[in-house]
């Protein structure tokens, strides 16, 4: 198809979308219901589009393997095969230790399924479990194949539902091992280490790190033959979750780890992003910003935001949204006017010093507390979700979030809270399956190239980026 068409064809699909909350009259658009009679009779006279084929055929306009590229930052967003790639993402960190027992492995394609069914183009999940039950990595540099063959497996099913994965490295705290498990075996190898944090800045334990980092990045997948550095199923790897060094709140220790982890990384696989995990809390690095802090302790743990990201070797920024755990356990409106000025701030920040792209890559709210219903959910993830949108209308760098988390039906006995099941949660369901048209009609659109290099503006331009969206 002409490729300016093509265009056409996306933002007139994009605008009854991206405007199916807005009933009055912009420039002549006398509501809804004659903006779905225009795209109607529009779409219903494309050979390529009828409004009986649904919406999933928007995304399927060119999708072939060209498209499964590897996902590279370009200035403030995510651009795959020339266009762009905002993300609609979710966190399931389990799916390995699932897939390493038959009878739960079924468990991983059912979710993979169900979060392609919404739309959802990005999971995070688990590349470690350090001397655990289940454990990959039994002890420095050893591992269980059996473990890596079901990360094989995770790794490949999740190609088969066009889902891409960030894999994160290790822990911060101590479930599936972690920094603590690291110390663990430093002082079992003679080593008189006395804290944890030790983890980020003794010689040996950097060296245990390194060997697993290389371990993971040179695997070869024993279903799809493909070494994980070299596979575009793969949007980024993620040196820890949500890294803390509370020992040294000046951030001078973890900083130091995080130069050395993403130059290393980078020195095995330049292809792939690398991103830091952060919970995103601002540092000494950026005293006006600590304001927007959720607590005075978030100053104190040693992470700084901005400074943290500066480091070589960092593609994107990492936040999480944590209102429940940081302010007050009691859902209350606060909670939403923390979330929208939390994000927006390190959109900013993305935006203005770090000339990056930036992921909410945990947010959510638990039913344990105080006041929660799943309305007050629906909410929250509205709120995220517009925050987004108002920053992917003017081209910003708010590039796309991830709920904390999905699960399928029957796993209940893993759940934290968190969980969100699609099947018992249709509100929410609905609510995930419409951003992710969204966002994926504002992907399919057209290449950059296409949209700066056709001759007329788009006739949808004005409105696909005016002001009262």
């Amino acid at each position: 198809m002409d490729t300016c068409k093509r265009c056409f064809i996306l933002s007139l699909v994009f605008f009854l979308v991206f405007f199916e909350d807005f009933g009055t009259n912009v420039h002549g658009f006398q509501g809804k219901e004659q903006i779905e009679t225009t795209v109607e009779e529009f779409l219903n006279h494309s050979p390529h589009f009828t409004t009986t084929q649904g919406m999933s055929d928007v995304e399927e306009v060119g999708d072939d393997d060209d498209d499964w590229q590897m996902v590279q930052a370009k200035g403030n967003q995510f651009v795959n095969n020339g266009q762009p790639f905002y993300v609609n993402g979710f966190n399931t960190y389990w799916l390995m230790v699932f897939a390493a027992d038959q009878s739960t492995r079924g468990k991983v394609s059912e979710l993979f399924q169900q979060a392609s069914s919404v739309g959802l183009t990005v999971c995070r999940t688990w590349a470690f479990n350090d001397g655990q039950w289940r454990a990959l990595q039994k002890s420095p540099s050893v591992y269980d194949e059996e473990v890596f063959k079901a990360l094989d497996f995770v790794v490949s099913e999740a190609k088969k539902y066009k889902i891409r994965l960030i894999l994160s490295l290790v822990n911060n705290w101590d479930a599936y091992g972690g920094k603590a498990q690291y110390v663990k075996w430093g002082n079992a190898s003679g080593l008189n280490l006395t804290s944890d944090d030790e983890f980020f800045s003794h010689p040996t334990l950097r060296s245990y790190y390194k060997s697993h980092v290389k371990a993971v990045l040179n695997r070869v997948n024993t279903f799809t033959n493909i070494t994980y550095k070299n596979d575009p199923t793969i949007f980024a790897w993620e040196l820890m979750n949500e890294p803390r060094c509370t020992s040294d709140p000046s951030g001078d220790t973890l900083q130091s780890w995080i130069a050395e982890m993403a130059a290393y990384v980078k020195s095995l696989d330049a292809k792939h992003m690398v991103e830091i995990g952060l919970e995103g809390f601002y540092g000494p690095s950026a005293p006006a910003r600590t304001q927007f802090n959720p607590n005075s302790y978030a100053t104190q743990v040693g992470t700084d935001f901005i400074r943290n990201h500066q480091a070589l070797g960092v593609d994107f920024a990492s936040v999480h949204i944590y209102a429940d755990s940081w302010i007050s356990p009691t859902i209350s409106d606060a909670h939403l006017e923390f979330t929208k000025s939390w994000m927006e701030a390190h959109i900013e920040d993305a935006e203005k010093y770090l000339g990056m792209p930036v992921i909410f890559s945990e947010f959510g709210v638990s039913r344990k507390d105080p006041g929660y219903n799943s309305s007050y959910r629906d909410t929250l993830i509205s709120t995220v979700y517009k925050t987004l949108l108002n920053s992917t209308k003017k081209g910003g760098s708010g590039a796309g979030s991830l709920l904390w988390q999905l699960f399928p039906d029957g796993t209940d006995y893993m759940d934290d809270g968190y969980a969100i099941v699609l099947a018992k949660s249709p509100s929410t369901s609905n609510l995930i399956s419409l951003h992710s048209t969204r966002v994926a009609i504002f992907n399919s659109r057209c290449s950059w190239k296409c949209r700066w290099g056709c001759r007329k503006k788009n006739p949808l331009e004005t409105f696909l980026y005016h002001d009262d969206l």
